[in-house]
């Protein structure tokens, strides 16, 4: 029996980062347009659906669907009416 716990290896290395966070950047602009869109009141813009229905699929939250608008136009792959969606 040992007489201490003993703590994990410090220099073992992981295959993944352990949380999603991890993979982008500090200075990426992703950063910059989840914080902004996130400050925003969508249902006073005019945003439908930021209350989800109780019947069928849950749709993606508006927020997040502008967030992919807005991340392509910083990446110059044209706005929200060129994302396809089949």
């Amino acid at each position: 029996m040992k007489r201490f716990v003993e703590g994990d290896d410090r220099k073992q290395v992981a295959l993944l980062p352990e949380c999603v966070d991890d993979y982008i950047g500090q200075d990426n602009p992703v950063r910059i347009v989840d914080v902004f869109v996130d400050e925003l009141d969508l249902t006073t813009l005019g945003f439908n659906g930021t209350t989800p229905a109780i019947t069928g699929r849950p749709s993606y939250h508006p927020g997040v669907m502008l967030k992919i608008g807005f991340v392509r136009e910083v990446r110059g792959a044209g706005g929200a009416d060129a994302i396809r969606l089949f």
